[in-house]
Protein backbone atom coordinates (compact mmCIF):
# COMPACT_ATOMS: atom_id res chain seq x y z
CA UNK A 1 0.00 0.00 0.00
CA UNK A 2 1.27 3.82 -0.55
CA UNK A 3 0.66 7.09 0.31
CA UNK A 4 -0.95 8.82 -2.63
CA UNK A 5 -1.62 12.25 -2.99
CA UNK A 6 -2.90 14.15 -6.33
CA UNK A 7 -2.51 17.46 -7.73
CA UNK A 8 -5.00 18.85 -10.48
CA UNK A 9 -6.06 21.53 -12.86
CA UNK A 10 -8.19 23.84 -10.53
CA UNK A 11 -10.20 25.15 -13.47
CA UNK A 12 -11.88 22.08 -14.40
CA UNK A 13 -12.10 20.66 -11.19
CA UNK A 14 -15.55 21.16 -9.32
CA UNK A 15 -15.12 23.32 -6.47
CA UNK A 16 -18.18 21.47 -3.82
CA UNK A 17 -16.15 18.65 -2.09
CA UNK A 18 -19.12 16.47 -3.06
CA UNK A 19 -18.58 17.38 -6.41
CA UNK A 20 -14.98 17.18 -6.50
CA UNK A 21 -14.69 13.85 -5.04
CA UNK A 22 -17.21 12.20 -7.47
CA UNK A 23 -14.84 14.07 -10.48
CA UNK A 24 -12.12 12.10 -8.47
CA UNK A 25 -13.34 8.87 -9.12
CA UNK A 26 -14.24 9.14 -12.32
CA UNK A 27 -10.44 10.55 -13.03
CA UNK A 28 -9.24 7.65 -11.46
CA UNK A 29 -10.75 5.02 -13.49
CA UNK A 30 -8.01 5.64 -15.57
CA UNK A 31 -10.24 5.48 -18.65
CA UNK A 32 -8.58 8.44 -20.41
CA UNK A 33 -6.78 6.87 -23.98
CA UNK A 34 -3.36 7.58 -23.04
CA UNK A 35 -0.45 5.53 -21.81
CA UNK A 36 -0.73 7.79 -18.34
CA UNK A 37 3.25 7.67 -18.17
CA UNK A 38 3.65 10.71 -20.77
CA UNK A 39 3.88 14.12 -18.89
CA UNK A 40 3.11 16.13 -22.10
CA UNK A 41 -0.69 14.72 -22.18
CA UNK A 42 -1.17 16.80 -19.08
CA UNK A 43 -1.50 20.63 -19.22
CA UNK A 44 1.63 23.17 -18.68
CA UNK A 45 1.30 24.34 -14.88
CA UNK A 46 1.16 20.12 -14.19
CA UNK A 47 4.15 19.73 -16.32
CA UNK A 48 6.01 22.27 -14.90
CA UNK A 49 4.55 21.00 -11.47
CA UNK A 50 6.24 17.76 -12.55
CA UNK A 51 9.77 18.69 -13.40
CA UNK A 52 10.27 20.13 -10.31
CA UNK A 53 8.52 17.21 -8.48
CA UNK A 54 10.29 14.48 -9.89
CA UNK A 55 13.83 16.29 -8.72
CA UNK A 56 13.01 15.37 -5.44
CA UNK A 57 10.56 12.06 -6.24
CA UNK A 58 12.23 10.67 -8.84
CA UNK A 59 9.74 9.07 -11.27
CA UNK A 60 9.85 5.09 -10.42
CA UNK A 61 8.49 4.80 -14.54
CA UNK A 62 11.13 6.93 -16.16
CA UNK A 63 14.56 5.70 -14.36
CA UNK A 64 16.98 4.49 -16.63
CA UNK A 65 19.20 2.72 -13.61
CA UNK A 66 18.24 2.22 -9.98
CA UNK A 67 20.09 4.29 -7.41
CA UNK A 68 20.02 2.22 -3.89
CA UNK A 69 20.13 6.41 -2.15
CA UNK A 70 17.11 6.92 -3.59
CA UNK A 71 14.94 3.78 -3.82
CA UNK A 72 12.78 4.89 -1.07
CA UNK A 73 11.84 8.05 -2.70
CA UNK A 74 10.77 6.26 -6.12
CA UNK A 75 7.42 7.41 -6.97
CA UNK A 76 4.90 5.94 -9.29
CA UNK A 77 3.43 8.79 -11.26
CA UNK A 78 0.22 8.56 -13.47
CA UNK A 79 -0.56 11.46 -15.22
CA UNK A 80 -3.78 12.75 -17.26
CA UNK A 81 -5.28 15.24 -18.94
CA UNK A 82 -5.63 17.55 -16.04
CA UNK A 83 -4.28 15.57 -12.67
CA UNK A 84 -1.18 13.73 -11.51
CA UNK A 85 -1.55 10.80 -9.60
CA UNK A 86 1.67 10.10 -7.10
CA UNK A 87 2.50 7.09 -5.03
CA UNK A 88 5.13 7.49 -2.75
CA UNK A 89 6.52 4.90 0.12
CA UNK A 90 4.75 5.17 3.35
CA UNK A 91 8.73 6.09 5.01
CA UNK A 92 8.40 9.29 3.04
CA UNK A 93 5.16 10.57 3.56
CA UNK A 94 5.37 13.74 5.49
CA UNK A 95 8.12 14.87 3.31
CA UNK A 96 5.86 13.64 0.26
CA UNK A 97 3.25 15.76 1.84
CA UNK A 98 5.19 18.63 2.29
CA UNK A 99 7.75 19.21 -1.39
CA UNK A 100 3.70 18.08 -3.47
CA UNK A 101 1.89 21.08 -1.34
CA UNK A 102 4.86 23.50 -1.80
CA UNK A 103 4.98 23.01 -5.48
CA UNK A 104 1.21 22.88 -6.18
CA UNK A 105 1.24 26.37 -4.59
CA UNK A 106 4.21 27.47 -6.35
CA UNK A 107 2.36 26.13 -9.60
CA UNK A 108 -1.07 27.03 -8.96
CA UNK A 109 -2.74 23.87 -9.32
CA UNK A 110 -4.75 22.12 -6.86
CA UNK A 111 -3.55 19.57 -4.22
CA UNK A 112 -5.63 16.46 -3.00
CA UNK A 113 -4.50 14.62 0.20
CA UNK A 114 -5.43 11.50 -0.64
CA UNK A 115 -4.06 8.96 1.66
CA UNK A 116 -4.50 11.81 4.58
CA UNK A 117 -7.34 13.74 5.92
CA UNK A 118 -8.91 14.24 2.23
CA UNK A 119 -8.19 18.06 2.16
CA UNK A 120 -8.66 19.86 -0.75
CA UNK A 121 -6.61 23.33 -1.46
Amino acid sequence: MSYDLMVFDKEQAPKDKEAFLKWYDEQTQWAEPHDYQTITTTIPALQKWYEDMVKHFPDMNAMDDEDEELESRYTDYSIGYTVIYAAFAWSVADEAYSKMKELAQKHSVGFFDVSGNGEIF
